[in-house]
């Protein structure tokens, strides 16, 4: 099942097509901008925007974050590096596995603003991606971190 921040079954529809095609309609992009803009608003304003690094899918969310911070007027920093492949977080057997799946996975490269960051990633399945990111950014000095993904496809089978 996938599920996003938008009811939008057409919404719905354009993230699911993009993520086979490997690029997000600019349908897609605009309406995470003007969600972010106008209904999350995170406090402190964001100043900066970086991704999840994929060594399997290195272009779809990096082109994402890229566009997101493009209408945001912000900089996309690539500054987490992916330091060794892992299994997909959906094929972890439950929490405890997700997360050892992780250990040691991520790293930042240094070239990191201080400020409050929006971390980009496609597609949320156990949280632990996005919440191991954020340890990793907060311990190397980034500002808060807000976590955005397109959709969850925790529970369902459209992964």
């Amino acid at each position: 099942v996938l599920t996003s921040w938008s009811d939008d079954g057409t919404l719905r529809e354009a993230i699911r097509i993009g993520k086979a095609s490997r690029r997000f309609d600019d349908t897609v992009v605009t309406a995470a901008v003007s969600m972010i803009d106008s209904l999350w608003q995170p406090n402190p304003a964001p100043t900066w925007v970086t991704c999840v690094p994929s060594l399997r899918r290195p272009e779809l969310v990096r082109d994402l974050a890229k566009r997101l911070a493009d209408q945001l007027h912000l900089p996309l920093v690539e500054c987490i590096e992916k330091r060794r492949e892992t299994e997909p977080q959906k094929r972890q057997e439950n929490s405890v596995h997700q997360c050892r799946n992780l250990d040691g996975a991520f790293g930042t490269t240094g070239n990191m603003p201080p400020g409050p960051v929006i971390l980009v990633d496609d597609m949320v399945d156990s949280g632990w991606t996005l919440t191991i990111l954020a340890m990793v950014l907060r311990k190397a000095g980034s500002g808060p971190v807000f976590p955005f993904a397109l959709a969850s496809t925790a529970g369902g089978d459209d992964r």
